[in-house]
């Protein structure tokens, strides 16, 4: 190799040397912190989310049907909030945790941050959370950890019924990576128990069930006659509101923050003991993964869709999020499901 030529490849090898360098991500990595009533997880010194867990936190006060009363409505399940994006965007709606939140629907007071739950479990809803609905509560702590690299939170919840029994238990797994600050990449797995004594039926509703409420401005829909700025894509091609109750192996929902386009997709793992997944998303800011939901999205017999998980036994479910800039093509939202299949394989 000529000297000129050995020169200009080392400046090449340099360059791309420094690229790289530029593009990992630095700082302390992902700290996890364990509190009286939350755990905080924050990536090179910025909030990410809170892992909310102790039970009955921020009830949301709802006006009563056809009066002007309020009644508080407590808070039946464990969740996450916020969940902030690229460069500090929060993806996900303030209200009910933030009970006077300006410039926001007021709606599904269940609809917390990022949350797992179903409607229709042993015939007990644990979607919802007025006073006949289940409750999902927090046992224990498995894991927290922090890294350079991730950080993990590994939980046990029990899903108890009015009656307070114990109509299944579960595992879970959020796993946060330490990304440049222009994304944010984690997994959730959870693993469902049946008791040892009977088994646990995961109902046939379109009320479930791994779901996020977006950003209110990020929205398809700001109301009636109220079109907004978001978009909603699945890998399949199908956009709008036509994604409702349609099968994916992805889905893609992104709008403004504060000025700046950023999406958030879902990524139903191959593995799955449904997949392709249907998905309960709504133009007004509900995006949600519901494995058995078929009667309602595909008008089949009730019941089509159930799951059930013999005595004793368990199933488990694995999904990655991935938040970022721009909509689903300046995402590269394919690109990094493929790259995403390759890798679970």
């Amino acid at each position: 190799m000529k000297h000129h030529d050995f020169r200009a490849a080392t400046v090449c090898l340099l360059g791309v040397a420094l690229s790289l360098l530029a593009a990992e991500p630095g700082g302390d990595g992902v700290k996890v912190t364990q509190k009286n009533d939350r755990v905080t997880v924050e990536i090179n010194g910025d909030l990410f989310t809170e892992f909310w867990f102790q039970g009955n936190q921020h009830p949301a006060k709802i006006k009563k049907k056809g009066s002007d009363e309020e009644v508080t409505q407590p808070t039946r399940k464990v969740y996450y909030w916020p969940i902030t994006g690229p460069n500090g965007a929060i993806m996900t709606r303030a209200w009910p945790i933030v009970p006077d939140s300006k410039n926001e629907e007021h709606d599904h007071p269940h609809h917390r941050g990022f949350w797992f739950a179903h409607g229709l479990v042993n015939g007990v809803d644990f979607w919802a959370e007025d006073a006949k609905a289940g409750r999902i509560v927090h046992d224990r702590f498995i894991e927290v950890k922090s890294g350079k690299d991730e950080g993990i939170i590994k939980s046990a919840c029990k899903w108890v019924a009015p009656d307070n029994k114990v109509v299944c238990t579960d595992e879970r797994v959020l796993r946060v990576y330490n990304r440049p600050k222009n994304e944010r990449l984690f997994d959730f797995e959870i693993t469902l128990q049946a008791p040892n004594d009977r088994d646990t039926v995961l109902g046939d509703t379109k009320e479930g069930t791994l779901a996020m409420r977006i950003a209110e401005s990020m929205r398809l829909s700001l109301g009636k006659n109220k079109p907004g700025k978001g978009r909603i894509v699945q890998n399949t091609g199908t956009e709008g509101d036509k994604t409702w109750g349609k099968p994916a192996e992805w889905c893609d929902y992104s709008g403004p923050v504060e000025g700046n386009t950023v999406g958030i997709a879902i990524f139903d793992h191959p593995k799955n003991p449904v997949h392709p997944t249907w998905w309960h998303v709504r133009d007004y800011g509900l995006f949600a993964a519901n494995p058995f939901g078929v009667h309602d999205f595909e008008k089949k017999p009730p019941g089509t869709g159930n799951l059930t998980i013999p005595a004793g036994k368990s199933i488990t479910f694995k999904y990655r999020l991935y938040l970022h800039e721009g909509d689903e093509r300046q995402g590269k939202v394919a690109e990094r499901y493929e790259a995403y299949v390759k890798a679970v394989k």
